[in-house]
């Protein structure tokens, strides 16, 4: 089993590296091959280019700038995104991942006559790690949870349709204690023991 983590956050001694940490080492303690992906270390640029952007309908999709990412991309079985929530969303920069990662020939191909046809069939599992400053009634009841939205019947769709999908989210932030946070690692722990 090969799992690719995607952290977002810029700041070393965030909570998002913090559980990242946490998922890496619960996963390879399983045996579990964990391929880590920094975007902020990485310096990622979440922009599209206008090279990207031309060759979105055509064939082949022109991924030379991100073909590390792509390659590293579909070698894995597993997904995971961590990242807080901004604005009830991601990060322009796991955003822009998005963008320039999953694409047409990569994540998935064009349809005759529309749509799309997934090409990561093989991926097993997408799980997202998240925070937010705002308490759960906000995200969930008054901002409709979005950024689940967005990736388990977006994201999801251009992977896998079938695969597992899982997300957990550390609300109110903002008002955050130690003890909350270490409770919040330690059910990370407990559910990627059967990730």
């Amino acid at each position: 089993m090969r799992a690719l983590l995607v952290v977002a956050h810029p700041l070393e001694a965030s909570f998002a590296k913090a559980a990242a940490a946490r998922i890496r080492a619960t996963l390879e303690r399983r045996g579990v091959e964990v391929d880590l992906i920094d975007l902020y270390a990485d310096d990622f640029d979440p922009r599209l280019t206008a090279v990207e952007r031309a060759s979105y309908f055509t064939t082949p999709y022109d991924a030379r700038a991100v073909a590390d990412y792509v390659e590293r991309l579909q070698h894995a079985d597993r997904l995971i995104f961590v990242f807080p929530q901004w604005w009830f969303n991601m990060p322009a920069i796991l955003k822009g991942f998005f963008d320039r990662v999953l694409v047409p020939g990569v994540a998935f191909d064009h349809a005759p006559g529309g749509g799309l046809i997934p090409r990561l069939t093989h991926v097993e599992a997408i799980w997202v790690v998240t925070s937010t400053g705002a308490p759960w009634w906000a995200t969930r009841l008054y901002m409709g949870d979005p950024v689940r939205r967005q990736i388990s019947r977006g994201v999801k769709a251009f992977v896998n349709r079938k695969a597992r999908f899982r997300m957990l989210t550390l609300h109110d932030m903002d008002r955050m204690t130690e003890a909350r946070a270490g409770a919040f690692l330690g059910r990370l722990e407990r559910a990627f023991r059967d990730f």
